[in-house]
């Protein structure tokens, strides 16, 4: 395997995989006089909504050798799958909580209709559509826009999810998503919106500062499964919680979005899902992943989820 190619590396104490892709050094560190996802740049079209972009400094390529695993110490594969950059917008400078409603929904047909073509692929275990917003996060282009990879192998913590779900399916007959979004809509403190398709909420569990789930009321397990309908309130629900998370310290709030959604082979257990993990947790003060969180395992929750969804849910968007 080329030393310059992306790889795969086991990790015999937590058994996962590490990529490690050394050419992503190379990648542009928030450009002030050039952007290839401007119209007029020459990388993308002159005119467009939104717009599916291959991103330069791939991490998994189709081009990599195939994901032969070897679990022992040392163990050594190829990263084949795929990074894509999904543009939301030709304006450079907009924040994607003064996304329109319509506009959403655009973002959101492409994510279904780019994952179905990955999920089709013998090669994909998961497809993981996600967006990191803001320089504390450390993005390196301010144009918006999210990202999609397809996995080889299930990511560590969406193979975490999948065994809870699948336990508790097996102990108790039901979903365990379906069972929260029951028992936080039951409760109301957490709740931060709701439309026929989805709800919002801050979840009792809430590892990050101000933590936002949106669950789909009706249960599916991917975004192929999504509905037109439910694509249209899916959007208005995204709409809802970007407004309110940068409306909460007035400022683009830094966050990561994560659309979780079933195996490329499907699981019966699993239910479609967003998270949203921001890193501010007051108007001043950022909130780091330091030794307790990264290297330990065990998160910190500074704010209560209760109190900030009553402060979110009194804010004017």
């Amino acid at each position: 395997m080329s030393e310059d190619a992306s790889q795969l590396r086991w990790h015999p104490l937590l058994r996962q995989w590490v990529a490690v892709s050394a050419h992503r050094q190379n990648r542009p560190q928030m450009p002030q006089d050039w952007c290839p996802f401007c119209p007029g740049s020459g990388r993308v079209p002159d005119q467009y909504d939104v717009f599916l972009y291959p991103n330069d400094f791939a991490a998994f390529t189709q081009e990599s050798a195939p994901f032969e695993p070897v679990e022992e110490l040392n163990g050594v594969t190829g990263a084949r799958g795929s990074c894509d950059v999904v543009l939301y917008s030709p304006d450079h400078n907009l924040a994607p909580s003064a996304l329109t409603v319509e506009q959403w929904g655009k973002v959101i047909g492409l994510w279904r209709r780019r994952s179905a073509e990955l999920m089709a692929r013998e090669d994909v275990a998961y497809v993981s559509a996600f967006e990191n917003c803001g320089v504390a996060i450390g993005v390196t282009m301010p144009h918006p826009h999210g990202q999609i990879y397809s996995f080889p192998f299930l990511p560590p913590l969406v193979a975490r999810e999948l065994e809870s779900a699948a336990a508790h399916w097996k102990e108790h007959g039901e979903c365990l998503y379906c069972r929260i979004l029951r028992e936080e809509t039951e409760d109301g403190r957490r709740v931060l919106a709701a439309n026929g398709g989805f709800t919002a909420f801050l979840p009792f569990f809430g590892r990050f500062p101000s933590e936002i789930h949106i669950y789909s009321r009706r249960h599916f397990g991917s975004l192929a499964d999504m509905t037109d309908e439910e694509t249209g309130e899916f959007a208005a629900m995204l709409s809802v919680v970007r407004k309110k998370y940068d409306a909460l310290y007035g400022f683009l709030m830094p966050l990561m979005m994560l659309i979780r959604q079933a195996p490329a082979k499907g699981a019966a257990g699993f239910h479609f899902h967003v998270e949203f993990l921001p890193v501010q947790r007051s108007a001043t003060k950022l909130k780091y992943l330091a030794a307790v969180e990264t290297g330990n395992g065990t998160f910190l929750n500074d704010t209560r989820p209760e109190e900030m969804a009553e402060r979110m849910r009194a804010l004017a968007i």
